[in-house]
């Protein structure tokens, strides 16, 4: 309507100037109504013509005006992640200054992941827990095995530990129950009834307590690669416990393009990890 040319229309469309005309027909014949005056020099629009253009102009403006809302809005939703709180302070949350940096567009929420199972369940896009694998749509990132774990103070204030049997009567720092340190000292033989000490329901907790020189725990070496290279902890024994468990990328059915991004780059993040699951 705007051109009163089907020429300058087709050019503007990459179409041919026939093309177009025979598309109007159709229009026409359907309606029943004439659009366009067909004459030597080109062609007018009719008054019906001029008033059906301005609706369907109109109509096409508010699909556009739609559209480009719902692309605002699709890039202005960030990405969730329900993460458990010891993957989260000790892995996750050091490193998206990085990704920040490189993405600067996308925005990363993080919240607790506490019992769900599924991305669904915590009404996020990525779920970060731990355990043996979860089934589909689910990517290994780290191993969750766990091994004795002191300060090098704490070694050097209590002495040598020869033998797993030592560490029966030391103090022993427990996550969530005593039933981790239970299964330990029954892989290494040692039938003795524990001590009590100290229970601490996360990971991140009890963590503290390590470094502090207050006891030995079962700590998930992936966690404390850290501590572990500036000599701030130190492994007791070689004897590794779950090492069937990994802290597990679970993503939801339908991912954002940005969540997609950002999943990728927890795999990338992650690919250094000398121990992963068999396919």
């Amino acid at each position: 309507m705007r051109h009163e040319s089907f020429a300058r229309a087709a050019a503007e469309l990459n179409l041919t100037a026939a093309g177009i005309s025979q598309h109007v027909r159709i229009m026409e014949n359907w309606l029943g109504v004439a659009l366009f005056t067909r004459h030597a020099r080109g062609v007018t629009a009719t008054a019906a013509g001029r008033e059906f253009g301005a609706a369907v102009a109109n109509g096409l403006g508010h699909i556009l005006n739609a559209a480009q809302q719902l692309k605002r809005e699709s890039h202005d939703r960030p990405v969730s992640v329900a993460c458990i709180a010891s993957f989260a302070t000790r892995w996750l949350i050091p490193r998206l200054p990085e990704f920040r940096r490189e993405h600067p567009e996308i925005r990363i929420n993080i919240v607790y992941a506490l019992d769900a199972k599924t991305p669904e369940a915590a009404s996020v896009d990525l779920l970060i827990r731990h355990g043996t694998r979860p089934g589909a749509n689910s990517t290994p990132l780290l191993s969750a095995q766990t091994q004795p774990t002191c300060s090098a103070e704490f070694k050097l204030r209590h002495g040598s530990f020869n033998v797993p049997g030592d560490l029966i009567d030391a103090e022993l720092l427990h996550d969530e129950t005593t039933a981790a340190w239970g299964r330990w000292f029954a892989l290494e033989n040692v039938h003795r009834p524990l001590k009590p000490g100290p229970i601490f329901a996360d990971f991140s907790l009890m963590i503290g307590s390590v470094v502090g020189a207050q006891g030995i725990g079962l700590c998930p070496v992936s966690l404390i690669a850290e501590e572990l290279a500036n000599g701030t902890l130190v492994t007791l024994f070689d004897s590794p416990l779950d090492t069937d468990k990994f802290y597990w990328l679970i993503e939801a059915t339908r991912l954002s393009r940005e969540a997609e991004t950002f999943r990728d780059w927890l795999v990338a993040e992650s690919s250094g990890s000398d121990s992963k699951p068999d396919p």
